[in-house]
């Protein structure tokens, strides 16, 4: 079995967020980061868990980005990838980030490709449907566990007021979010087989940008609390009335 898991790089939530160039562009300077936690702790972990069941299994990973998304990848290569591909481009568009990571699995031929269910980032939750539609390939998005039988996989998926299961045929293309594994930190023979591991780099392929950024805004800042002593409730009633907002 092949499995092909798309991992990206995001700014660990610690990391205070600003825009440069008329809030045009996400400030890099001094931001930490980290591989996606739903592509992390989900969909490579399981991968690595279907490998460890069935050793013929071979795990590949792909990111789209630049050079200093390296670091990234070995990390995810130390937790148990065979080899990895980086597209060489950036970009914001979820078309375009799709068309590449297609490209790497249309000349793969994998049987299950794992997303994670969204980036922490931009939270758009739209690749894998996206990368199964290029790929003409079943898709199950926000699956919380996954077996296989044979060539079927039998896939757990919450939704609303309850939780669905499907037998898919592979290959089909997996989103994975919390409850499809428990997160795994690397130990130091995979930290150290992950430096010799193949890191191929690609050239992107033709695809037109179907979307652009054209500004960012912060949220609101968050305002004080205020305390009403408790033999004044006509003044919680004023303020409920005249300030309170219902979100």
């Amino acid at each position: 079995m092949k499995i092909l898991v798309c991992v990206t790089k995001t700014p660990d939530t610690t990391s205070k967020i600003a825009f440069t160039d008329n809030n045009t562009k996400f400030a890099q300077a001094g931001v930490q980061w980290i591989i996606n936690p739903y592509d992390e702790w989900y969909a490579l972990v399981r991968a690595v868990e279907i490998k460890e069941k069935y050793p013929s299994t071979t795990i590949h990973l792909v990111t789209v980005g630049a050079a200093d998304v390296e670091p990234i990848i070995r990390k995810a290569l130390a937790l148990g990838g065979d080899e990895a591909y980086r597209v060489n481009a950036e970009s914001s568009d979820s078309f375009y980030v799709a068309s590449q990571i297609a490209a790497i699995a249309q000349a793969g031929a994998y049987d299950l490709v794992f997303t994670g269910k969204e980036t922490l980032d931009y939270n758009g939750a739209s690749i894998g449907g996206m990368l199964a539609e290029l790929l003409d390939l079943p898709y199950v998005s926000g699956a919380t566990k996954l077996e296989l039988n044979g060539t079927t996989a039998t896939i757990n998926r919450e939704i609303e007021g309850g939780e669905e299961v499907c037998a898919v045929p592979l290959p089909l293309v997996v989103s994975a979010q919390k409850g499809m594994a428990e997160a795994r930190i690397p130990n130091m023979r995979g930290i150290m087989a992950a430096r010799t591991k193949p890191l191929k780099v690609a050239e992107p392929v033709q695809t037109d940008l179907l979307t652009t950024i054209q500004s960012y805004e912060l949220p609101p800042a968050k305002t004080g609390v205020k305390m009403i002593p408790a033999d004044k409730p006509e003044e919680l009633v004023t303020l409920l009335h005249e300030e309170a907002k219902v979100i």
